[in-house]
């Protein structure tokens, strides 16, 4: 066995579970697909991997990016992300910069953005 070829299941802390579950739902527009034992929202991800937004009211938000999802269209995701009221961050610093939100790294793009309890999110798309 490989772990190269299972599914992951992401934990992320949350200080409200409800609230986080509401962000993810309707301002990403993941699916959710229930809630375990624990209190923990559950929500689908691609190729068999989960989002678990774990309840942990003391919890504190990493500074680095905590999730990325890779998109065909950085462009349009923003549009319709902003759409759902999702705020996207802007950087003017001398190693990262970004033009109506995007940073242009090599091969790939990037977009940051923060959920209520202040993950750093991201999207990305090769080029």
């Amino acid at each position: 066995m490989t772990l190269t070829h299972r599914s992951v299941a992401m934990m992320l802390p949350v200080t409200d579970v409800d609230r986080a579950r509401t962000y993810y739902t309707e301002s990403l527009g993941l699916d959710y697909t229930g809630t375990d034992d624990e209190g923990s929202a559950m929500f689908a991800l691609e190729g068999g991997s989960t989002l678990v937004l774990l309840p942990r009211p003391d919890s504190h938000p990493s500074e680095s990016t905590a999730m990325s999802f890779e998109v065909d269209d950085i462009t349009t995701e923003i549009g319709e992300l902003e759409g759902r009221g999702v705020v996207f961050e802007d950087y003017d610093m001398p190693d990262l910069k970004t033009v109506d939100h995007v940073a242009v790294m090599g091969s790939e793009k990037a977009a940051w953005f923060k959920d209520p309890d202040g993950h750093v999110l991201c999207l990305h798309q090769q080029t």
